[in-house]
């Protein structure tokens, strides 16, 4: 047989299977079964092999037969009672099955209905009876003849409750099948409700349910009416299972095709009204984006990184926020300079004219520059140096990175760092965060669109930490030649290469910068201008500028030297020239307004007219006092705008040894007072002191300029020469000053600042300086310019100092001591 069909009963039509005559009823009763069983089987049958069909008793079913034993079978057996015996092929393949290729427990059969098909092909409607088992097969031509031998159905008694219970079970799953199923009729569930006969409802099941032939087979084969009925419960509740899982897939994926095409629909739409609003879809998008990274000199890392995330923005939904930030990091990725570097010039003489153009002094930054572009030239591949501009303010260091790009032939790009307190300003925002981008570093390098710009990191001193991170932390792979080849960013997600990029930082102070961020940068300490060069500046870069910014020519406007020197030693006071570019500006607005107004003016400004614009000077400049007073003594001291001269005073009056001091003086020079008061008490005959003075008198020592704050130890050699002149009433040498730290044991240390306090001392006309012997290296340092006109003692000892800074002249109307009560 071939093209076999399993068709339920419900959905035949009875009269399309019967005619008027036939006694056929789909579904068998309780009365049609008695019947049916009381029937005698025959010892003899034609035995007709189905493929792929087991057949149930009283479940009527229809086949198509096609091989010519078969069609000769049905034509034979329906001339005659219409009985056949009916088994299942082992092996559908088969086509002449013998004894041993079918099963031996089938069904007895009723033919119907015999209906012949166009194609030559029988279908015939059968209604199985009874069960029976093949003994054996006595004919093969021109069609199978057996033996069988009835199988007795054992039955359960009506009062049964756990077979009525079972069956009962079996049409409720029958039903739940029945709707979980849709491609089974919602009629057949009328069909289970309305058979009454308990061994046909299972029969029916059985025939109908989705299961092998071998399955079907051991069902038919049990005799036991009730454990037949359990295992049909078994079987079904393993079907309703696996429909109940394979709804809920289908739902699931039904749910998420719906959701994509639904999805589809809307981008296809939006595509459509974009491109009729003249915008730009995301297709085209795409291409242009895969169209710029073709042109791109990539590595295969970098390559194979952005097709990556190409790929996965073109699979993204333009609505979610991801979409925006996946498309920064896309455009981030082709406008980094990737491998890109502009060419370095290596004309040095060029080079050094063009620093020395821009900016007057500062040699340590310029020798320095100079030596990289030296040593670049030999070897190309040389690591660019990581520079540190420390210095006061205004003395130029955020200036000399352009000059240095600008030497170099360089792009030039800035960030300040001053009040950063976030590490993602650097490090830049992880991409699962909304609004995430690259850090500070990333966006400059995007900016510069080369890889080896100048990089200039203006105040690293005053980066900040918080709970979002420490900022100079971070800042330690970036300054480091040895990790920033490979600097990671957490938006780009990979590592960048820094180790051609020339960094300078620039800072006010080296004592709040980290310890290893310092470690890792070379220190050029820019120190401040003196008067002669802070004239110069004047003349050469800030009036030009001044002149341009205010609209004036020279003809309108011209400063001499001299005039130039009244207004930096009378309206500033800094190391820097900021002070002075302003009081510049406030000269050119002045010299604008009389020309505005048509006003008479001298185009070479006296000093009179400097007086005139910028009012009565604010400062009066350093200046030495004289050595009329005993206890009064000139001290040098650094500041933030640069040196000074600093005057110690001392007085002895009636007391009993206190020392007191005033002056806001810090708790170092305060402890550099009472180390040098101990030493003089300890030391007073070497120095010609009674010692009984100590016990009727006391000292004073007073620092003028109270209001301003004063700390360090460097005036310690000044407080021990100030109160030996009290005790000993004996004159200071004439334009001295002195720096030096003190011991109790009389040695004197170095200090700091030593090039500041120089530049003080020459403004006051300080004519001699006492030093430590270990200042002698920072004296060496200072160009001779400015040690024109100044001697220096170089002393180890307080008892040097002493007899070096007191003379043996007593002051006038000097007290006498010795007659102390």
């Amino acid at each position: 047989m071939a093209n076999q069909k399993i068709i339920s009963i419900d959905s035949l039509s009875v009269s399309d299977m019967i005619d008027s005559n036939s006694e056929f009823i789909p579904l068998l009763s309780n009365e049609d079964e008695e019947e049916m069983n009381k029937e005698e089987l025959p010892t003899s049958l034609p035995i007709l092999p189905l493929r792929n069909m087991v057949l149930f008793p009283g479940v009527v079913i229809p086949i198509t037969a096609g091989r010519e034993k078969s069609i000769a079978l049905i034509k034979a057996a329906n001339k005659k009672d219409k009985c056949i015996g009916v088994v299942a092929q082992l092996n559908e393949d088969v086509e002449v099955p013998g004894f041993n290729d079918i099963y031996h427990d089938g069904t007895v059969a009723r033919i119907i209905k015999v209906l012949k098909l166009p194609d030559g092909n029988f279908t015939v409607i059968l209604q199985g009876k009874k069960r029976f088992e093949l003994v054996e097969l006595t004919q093969e031509e021109p069609y199978l003849i057996g033996t069988i031998r009835e199988k007795v159905e054992t039955k359960c008694d009506a009062d049964d409750t756990e077979f009525a219970t079972v069956v009962d079970a079996i049409k409720e799953t029958a039903i739940e099948i029945i709707d979980e199923n849709p491609n089974i009729p919602s009629e057949a569930s009328f069909a289970i409700k309305n058979i009454d006969s308990n061994s046909f409802l299972i029969n029916f099941i059985s025939s109908n349910m989705n299961l092998s032939v071998e399955e079907k087979q051991s069902l038919l084969r049990i005799n036991d009416i009730k454990a037949r009925a359990y295992e049909t419960l078994r079987l079904m509740n393993i079907e309703l299972q696996r429909l109940a899982l394979r709804n809920t897939i289908q739902t699931r994926v039904r749910v998420d095709l719906d959701q994509q095409q639904k999805e589809y629909f809307l981008h296809q739409q939006m595509k459509t009204i974009q491109e009729e609003l003249g915008g730009v879809s995301n297709e085209e998008e795409f291409e242009e984006m895969r169209k710029k990274a073709s042109k791109k000199k990539w590595t295969k890392e970098v390559s194979e990184r952005f097709e990556k995330e190409l790929t996965k923005f073109q699979r993204m939904n333009p609505q979610v926020a991801e979409f925006g930030i996946q498309r920064n990091y896309l455009e981030l990725f082709l406008e980094l300079p990737w491998g890109h570097y502009s060419k370095d010039v290596f004309d040095l003489k060029n080079a050094q004219k063009i620093l020395d153009k821009d900016h007057y002094g500062i040699e340590d930054v310029k020798k320095r520059v100079l030596e990289h572009m030296a040593v670049l030239k030999l070897r190309n591949d040389l690591k660019a140096p990581i520079l540190c501009l420390y210095g006061p303010p205004g003395v130029g260091k955020t200036s000399i990175g352009k000059s240095v790009a600008k030497s170099l032939g360089r792009e030039y790009v800035r960030i300040s760092l001053g009040g950063l307190r976030d590490e993602a300003e650097i490090r830049g925002h992880r991409k699962t965060y909304i609004g995430a981008m690259p850090g500070r570093i990333i966006q400059s390098i995007k900016k510069a669109k080369t890889s080896n710009p100048v990089f200039l990191l203006d105040e690293i001193d005053k980066l900040s930490s918080s709970h979002t991170g420490d900022p100079s932390s971070a800042l330690l792979e970036v300054l480091d030649p040895e990790q920033n080849s490979d600097f990671y960013d957490n938006f780009l997600e990979m590592g960048y290469d820094l180790s051609k990029v020339m960094f300078i930082a620039t800072s006010n102070s080296l004592s709040t910068i980290q310890p290893a961020l310092r470690d890792r940068m070379e220190i050029i300490e820019m120190n401040g201008y003196t008067i002669e060069e802070k004239v110069e500046i004047g003349k050469q870069h800030l009036l030009p500028k001044q002149l341009k910014e205010h609209g004036l020519t020279t003809k309108d406007l011209t400063i001499g030297k001299k005039q130039m020197e009244y207004i930096v030693t009378n309206y500033t006071r800094e190391s820097g020239v900021r002070g002075l570019d302003k009081q510049l500006a406030h000269v050119a607005r002045g010299i604008a307004k009389h020309i505005v107004m048509e006003e008479e003016y001298n185009a070479k400004i006296t000093e009179a007219d400097i007086r005139e614009i910028l009012g009565t000077p604010r400062f009066e400049r350093d200046k030495y006092e004289n050595n009329d007073v005993a206890g009064v003594v000139t001290g040098l001291a650094w500041t933030s705008v640069g040196g000074d001269i600093l005057y110690i005073e001392s007085s002895v009056a009636k007391g009993k040894g206190d020392l007191s001091i005033t002056g806001n003086l810090g708790t170092v020079m305060k402890e550099s007072a009472t180390i040098a008061l101990e030493y003089i008490k300890a030391h007073a005959a070497d120095f010609g002191i009674d010692d009984t003075v100590f016990e009727n008198y006391k000292i004073h020592i007073h620092v003028p300029e109270g209001a301003t704050p004063k700390d360090g130890p460097s005036a310690g050699i000044t407080m021990l020469t100030s109160m030996v002149s009290s005790f000993t009433q004996r004159k200071v040498k004439a334009n001295l000053a002195m720096t030096g730290e003190i011991t109790l044991r009389g040695k004197v240390l170095p200090v700091g600042g030593i090039k500041e306090k120089i530049l003080a001392a020459k403004r006051a006309n300080i004519k001699e300086i006492i030093l430590c012997k270990d200042n002698r290296k920072d004296i060496e340092e200072i160009k001779a310019d400015y040690l024109k006109g100044l001697t220096f003692h170089y002393v180890d000892r307080m008892e040097e100092v002493i007899h070096l800074a007191i003379t043996n002249q007593k002051v006038k109307n000097a007290k006498d001591f010795s007659q102390a009560n």
